[in-house]
């Protein structure tokens, strides 16, 4: 059983690897065998880390990429091809949000500087955008090595908002959810293929970026880091190696009959009420 977690010699595309999950998750890869071509709109963040990791003996490659440009994405399929031959897998880890697409108070109050009907629509489209087509994109492109092979693994980043949306953040919410539904729809429209899409729905993991917003410059917590805390039952932030278990399962022949799904990863948080 142990050898079907094997990623050895996995071709591994990861979107998003300058970002602090996506890099870990691809050093974690790469430290297993894998080889990862590692994608981010920040060029010299996968490039750095490409390099450290052909340091240490990995192997792994880093192109400066749009995941919403379809153009950039198959130039760099051609490159990965030259490089590593066909591809095995995708993490769709791109993702993020845009304050102004945010709204500054949990519950209207006609006195907020950014209550729902004052937020930016540029900011909620550039945050939906990210998101929602900046998963679809990289499968229509990435994917069709796999449907060639009729093999492969797609996992796609949803959030614990995929399941209950969090406050303030409309945009990013819905479109976690649309990430998820669109995850579904896949995994049935590749099915007949063998290839398998899943989701990660991550609660509220701690990264550096996560770290300035929810932690005072006193090592206190923000108002918003003692209410995820009071909601998740584990009573902690996730650490990013906290993913890489599932990661590892959903991407090798032990998660074989699995497809469709959503793997939560977040300490309690959506199964607590009161």
């Amino acid at each position: 059983m142990i050898n079907r977690f094997d990623v050895e010699g996995n071709v591994c595309v990861i979107t998003g690897a300058g970002g602090a999950l996506g890099g870990h998750l691809a050093a974690q890869l790469a430290a297993l065998g894998a080889r990862v071509a590692l994608l981010d709109v920040q060029g010299d963040a996968v490039q750095k880390l490409a390099h450290r990791l052909r340091s240490e003996g990995y192997e792994a490659q880093g192109y400066q990429c749009s995941v919403l440009d379809t153009d950039q994405l198959q130039q760099v399929r051609d490159a990965i091809h030259s490089e590593f031959g066909t591809i095995d897998s995708l993490i769709n880890a791109a993702g993020g949000n845009v304050p102004s697409g945010t709204a500054d108070c949990e519950f209207y109050d006609e006195m907020a500087e950014r209550s729902f009907l004052d937020l930016d629509r540029e900011g909620m489209r550039k945050t939906f955008d990210l998101n929602y087509f900046g998963t679809v994109y990289p499968s229509q492109v990435f994917s069709r090595d796999l449907l060639e092979k009729r093999r492969g693994s797609i996992i796609n980043f949803g959030s614990v908002s995929s399941i209950n949306p969090l406050s303030k953040v409309v945009s990013y919410s819905s479109a976690k959810a649309a990430v998820v539904n669109f995850t579904k729809w896949l995994a049935v429209h590749y099915s007949h293929h063998n290839v398998r899409v899943n989701a990660l729905a991550p609660g509220f993991v701690m990264t550096e970026q996560l770290r300035f917003l929810h932690v005072k410059e006193d090592g206190s917590y923000t108002d918003r880091a003692q209410a995820v805390l009071a909601h998740t039952p584990m009573n902690r932030y996730a650490e990013p190696d906290e993913l890489t278990g599932a990661v590892i399962w959903l991407l090798s022949d032990a998660s074989s009959f699995v497809t469709g799904s959503l793997i939560t990863i977040d300490g309690g948080f959506s199964a607590y009420t009161i």
